[in-house]
């Protein structure tokens, strides 16, 4: 798996914007997150851990068996990886809806998959890339601090949520009214954001989509299918199921982007994982909420 030299232009003032846009997407998210998301760990724990499970495992082990099936060159398979680390994206909760999902299972995953992950993401990738050959020796070359990586989390995922989260407790008021634009805002921030990069490197884009359009279709397909069967084969209910699906699939690709342009000096083959990722998983998330929701839900007791 030879590392394939793509270089992507992406000036400091982009990623300072990229910056500013997680950040708000995560105060945004905060916003929605209440006391009570926390006492949903009571009522559905089987329908939480097969998420946490899909999540955290599931989706690495999809990842790790499409890098060896399909060999990408290494810093395709660090893309692949990265993305698989991050926590679910800022629009599970939207398609969830969508697709008559259980929303308060998937705000409950949104907030405790957002307040760790400035933990878990850096230790999930450096652990799911030891098991390729080559990838470690690959990481060393970009001498990355993981000080720096542990304060960069905290700054922008961190920090944001806590803040977020004070001011709906302490506001709730003005929450009310500003949740749900901020939220929208923060989306289409992300989406004008990595069009605007894809944009800059049109001619980059043109050239090497080709080189990941079918290593990211299969991986967020797989995702979304898999994680989707797996709960079904655990016993979940249909609504669960459709969540743990989303939860799995739609993937925080705009904190991808941001830790690729800060520790791995914004490695072209890397960025552009991401980068399609972040465009190709809201076209599956429709499409995956359109055919669901078609299906009728079971009647409860």
């Amino acid at each position: 798996m030879e590392n394939e030299d793509i270089t992507i232009h992406f000036s400091p003032g982009s990623l300072s914007a990229l910056n500013a846009c997680l950040a708000v997407i995560m105060f945004g998210v905060a916003l929605g997150i209440k006391p009570a998301n926390f006492i949903q760990l009571r009522h559905d724990k089987k329908g939480l851990l097969t998420a946490l499970f899909s999540q955290y495992v599931l989706l690495p082990i999809i990842t790790i068996g499409l890098i060896i099936l399909l060999e990408p060159s290494n810093d395709i398979a660090l893309g692949m990886i990265l993305v698989a680390a991050c926590p679910g994206g800022n629009a599970s909760n939207f398609f969830t809806v969508l697709a008559k999902g259980h929303v308060a299972l998937s705000v409950t995953l949104t907030a405790i998959t957002s307040l760790f992950c400035f933990l878990i993401t850096p230790a999930s990738f450096l652990f799911w890339s030891s098991f390729i050959p080559g990838l470690p020796q690959r990481l060393q070359t970009f001498e990355i601090s993981f000080a720096d990586l542990f304060i960069n989390m905290i700054t922008i995922l961190l920090l944001p949520l806590v803040l977020g989260m004070t001011f709906a407790y302490y506001l709730p008021k003005a929450t009310e009214k500003i949740s749900k634009p901020l939220r929208t805002l923060s989306i289409v921030m992300l989406i004008g954001l990595i069009a605007v990069v894809l944009f800059r490197n049109l001619s980059v884009f043109q050239d090497h989509i080709l080189s990941v359009f079918w290593i990211v279709l299969l991986h967020n397909g797989l995702a979304l299918s898999m994680a989707y069967y797996f709960s079904y084969l655990m016993k979940n209910s249909e609504n669960v199921s459709r969540t743990v699906a989303i939860e799995t699939g739609i993937q925080n690709s705009g904190l991808a982007l941001i830790l690729i342009f800060t520790f791995f000096q914004g490695d072209g083959a890397m960025a552009l994982v991401a980068a399609w990722w972040g465009i190709w998983h809201l076209i599956t998330g429709f499409s995956f909420a359109y055919i669901v929701q078609r299906k009728t839900l079971p009647q409860t007791t």
